[in-house]
């Protein structure tokens, strides 16, 4: 790793907890409900239109079953929007309506914030269903992962709700979150990518001449029009050259910025933050990649300030940096040393005055590799899936690491919401270890973790495995699942397995090799996104009711503490062996296997 690589690194690490800090205060007080008194005053109408009481809390299993059912009214709603899109205004370049089963996928997968594109999106969806559908759910399935992350907090903080396991209101967190965190935030980095030249506006598509002709090939066609075929039966083609290309337009700032701040990733062009549309020049990549990771950054610190201890959540901050780091420090060499391949053919991979040197297939030269390998980390880190690099181009080890950062269950960092509960689960996983280990019943900040937590927790972490490694099962088990693999061998198991993976733990980026906008894998993919999001905030909502109806204990000498290097170390260690070794199998049979085989020729 250069010293470039190791700067960009360090800049970003600092500007990360520069930006965190402040931003955790607030989240603590929207947690809390501890709102200026002017704000009430403009959410009020909100909640009396609604019907809303908002100061009355709710248990955890009203409160599941409101945020279950607004998510679930959201995948109807967004399923409607693609198939009537062709009869509905803001549709300049006259796109048909999406197909039942790539709508189907599409709604499931923005409304679970997984965000998985099986399509092209300038050439498949209107301005409308990007914008009252894509990204109105961007906002909604961020505010959701907030407020799980929101209940479970208070569930520690709570001293006790005689049984009721009170965590809050799930329509006052949805309202409080996406009006006075989400809007005002995403507004600010919106205004900031039109000033670096990302487009907004509802301008038609633009026709464009080129400075050289395009040669490209094209059905023949017999005298009534249709195709020509050979004997075998397939389709003789045809040399043709164009001089114009068109130019896809639209209200991408706008979606960009929500994209990256609520860790969603969908991009509004085919190619995502690759796109000079979405993602012009360093300035704007730098900070996509800290939008990415402001709010989970954040959200640890916030809980530390919700808790009454801040060191707590300095500590789950600690042990996701770490994981963080490590994963850079793999991923960069690994592209940096070139592939061998290349090397043989007499090709020079070194870095020099004149090109950035290593493994540049599937990157751009805007970015190199530094910047390329870090955001494909903080992307698969954080449960964006926003790519700038083609992932199915990274060499065999650095694609394991976007691989490896979605199989530990999205808690480095994770999705907005989603990675500090789910690091809170494998934090009470710890305890439970460590009070097996010294005898003495395992405690949390004060709670006593017995076995209705455990039971729970082991699902919260069980669910997301069994649906990525069942489904990948499945996937090259039939015909269907087989027919989309691009690339045969280990490198094509490795498309299925990081496909299941993405869709499993909600993330959505991809080995594009795989084609996977057949009804199959439309329908497989939905379905373990819908229940890798839902399977894991149930029971974590769950915990969070039996955690609220608890009394908080007070600190004894023989308390463990929870906010040292020690705990650190053994958080590290419980997400390493509990949440990779399930996958260690299916890792040896994919990139594993096609690294060895690519350096031992």
């Amino acid at each position: 790793m250069n010293a470039s690589a190791a700067s960009l690194l360090a800049l970003f690490l600092f500007l990360l907890v520069l930006l965190a800090w402040p931003l955790s205060r607030w989240l603590a007080k929207l947690c809390r409900g501890e709102l200026p008194r002017w704000m009430t005053r403009i959410e009020a109408p909100i909640f009396r239109w609604a019907g809303v009481a908002s100061d009355a809390s709710m248990n955890w299993k009203s409160y599941a079953l409101g945020l279950l059912a607004i998510n679930a009214i959201g995948v109807v709603v967004l399923y409607g929007l693609q198939r009537l899109q062709a009869v509905l205004p803001l549709n300049p370049a006259g796109l048909p309506a999406v197909s039942p089963d790539s709508s189907f996928n599409t709604a499931v997968s923005f409304v679970t914030n997984t965000n998985w594109q099986g399509y092209a999106g300038e050439s498949t969806m209107s301005y409308l269903t990007q914008m009252l559908g894509l990204s109105v759910q961007n906002f909604l399935s961020a505010a959701t992962g907030i407020a799980v992350a929101f209940a479970l907090a208070r569930g520690f903080a709570a001293r006790g709700t005689g049984g009721q396991g009170l965590v809050g209101n799930i329509w006052a967190d949805l309202v409080r979150i996406t009006l006075w965190l989400l809007v005002p935030l995403s507004f600010v980095i919106a205004v900031f990518f039109v000033g670096q030249g990302v487009i907004q506006n509802l301008d038609g598509y633009r026709t464009a001449t080129t400075l050289e002709a395009q040669t490209y090939q094209e059905p023949r066609l017999a005298a009534d029009g249709q195709p020509m075929k050979d004997a075998a039966g397939a389709p003789l083609m045809a040399d043709a050259r164009t001089t114009t290309q068109t130019l896809a337009m639209g209200p991408v700032a706008s979606q960009e910025a929500i994209k990256m701040l609520g860790t969603n990733g969908g991009g509004f062009f085919n190619a995502n933050s690759s796109h000079p549309y979405e993602n012009p020049n360093a300035w704007t990549n730098l900070v996509q990649m800290l939008a990415i990771f402001l709010i989970p950054a954040a959200l640890c610190l916030a809980f530390g300030h919700v808790v009454g201890d801040v060191r707590q959540g300095w500590a789950l901050l600690a042990a996701m940096t770490v994981l963080f780091v490590a994963a850079v420090l793999v991923i960069v060499p690994a592209e940096q040393v070139g592939n061998p391949l290349v090397a043989a053919l007499g090709v020079d991979q070194g870095a020099s005055p004149m090109q950035a040197g290593g493994n540049m297939e599937g990157k751009e030269t805007r970015f190199g590799i530094a910047a390329s390998a870090l955001f494909a980390v903080v992307t698969t880190a954080a449960s964006c899936g926003a790519v700038n690099v083609m992932h199915d181009s990274l060499t065999p080890l650095g694609g394991m690491v976007p691989m490896v950062l979605m199989q530990l269950g999205e808690v480095v960092f994770g999705g907005v919401g989603t990675g500090l509960y789910g690091m809170l689960v494998f934090a009470i996983l710890a305890v439970f270890i460590a009070g097996l280990m010294i005898g003495r019943t395992p405690e949390y900040l004060g709670k006593k973790i017995e076995v209705h937590e455990m039971k729970l927790t082991s699902i919260a972490i069980l669910v997301t495995p069994i649906l990525v490694l069942a489904g990948t099962a499945l996937a090259v088990s039939f015909g269907a699942g087989r027919a989309g693999i691009a690339n045969p061998g280990a490198h094509g198991f490795s498309e299925v397995l990081y496909a299941l993976t993405s869709a499993g733990n909600n993330n959505g980026s991809a080995f594009a090799g795989l084609s996977a906008n057949t009804p199959f894998y439309n329908a497989l993919l939905a379905i373990v996104m819908w229940f890798g999001r839902f399977g894991v905030i149930v029971p974590v909502l769950a915990i969070a009711g039996a955690l609220a109806a608890k009394k908080r204990l007070p600190a004894t000498a023989g308390t463990m503490p929870t906010h040292g290097p020690l705990f650190v170390m053994l958080l590290i260690g419980t997400v390493l062996l509990v949440g990779l070794l399930n996958y260690v199998p299916s890792l040896a049979l994919g990139p594993v296997v096609e690294h060895l085989m690519l350096w031992n020729r």
